[in-house]
């Protein structure tokens, strides 16, 4: 089970001067003024059983830089000879609806589409791996120019795939009914209060 997407606009930013680390009694000091020095899209296929991670660096998002995601993945071992591998997808254009589906079957017959719900995304665990990417391989932002960026992402990813363990969801699904019986109960709670005040 593939879990991907594209992080967009991985800016190159060169700071006027240079990030001070923290020290103590002191927070990092960063120059808020830079120049530009461009932007690149990080694709990533997460593996959600395997905790390996699969990215490549695009100058922009879209469908061929998303089926090169694909082919590189699924190109490999254990997904070349697999009898199904879903790819766990938002709604984003690179990968949206039928013809999208269709495209990735016809290209890999063993390859199945499966999409995230309108407006939740974040369900998707290479969201979490994004987030992870964010705080440790980006921030602060602070590269002279864009093969350092690509380098900095490439040097995480095999970090992190020497490392990683999956991601355990610690939300079950009787938190699920819990929770909604407590909104169920606050919400019948509210009910009463406004069929019980006065009519004007």
């Amino acid at each position: 089970m593939i879990s991907a997407d594209e992080k967009t606009s991985v800016q190159a930013r060169c700071r006027c001067h240079p990030t001070l680390a923290p020290g103590q009694a002191r927070a990092m000091r960063v120059n808020h003024t830079y120049g530009r020095g461009g932007a690149l899209a990080y694709l990533a296929a997460y593996d959600v059983h395997r905790a390996r991670v699969s990215g490549r660096c695009e100058p922009r998002t879209g469908i061929v830089p998303f089926m090169n995601l694909v082919t590189q993945v699924m190109s490999i071992e254990p997904y070349a000879s697999a009898k199904r591998v879903f790819w766990i997808v938002d709604n984003g254009s690179s990968h949206r609806g039928k013809k999208a589906a269709a495209r990735l079957t016809a290209a890999f017959p063993n390859a199945v589409l499966v999409h995230t719900p309108v407006h939740a995304s974040w369900l998707n665990q290479v969201e979490i791996f994004f987030s992870v990417v964010q705080r440790k391989a980006v921030a602060p932002n602070d590269f002279t120019d864009l093969n350092e960026v690509a380098d900095r992402l490439r040097a995480f990813e095999d970090r992190y795939n020497a490392t990683a363990q999956p991601f355990q969801w610690r939300f079950t699904t009787s938190d699920l009914d819990g929770l909604l019986a407590r909104l169920d109960q606050h919400t019948a709670g509210r009910h009463e209060e406004s069929s019980a005040a006065p009519a004007r």
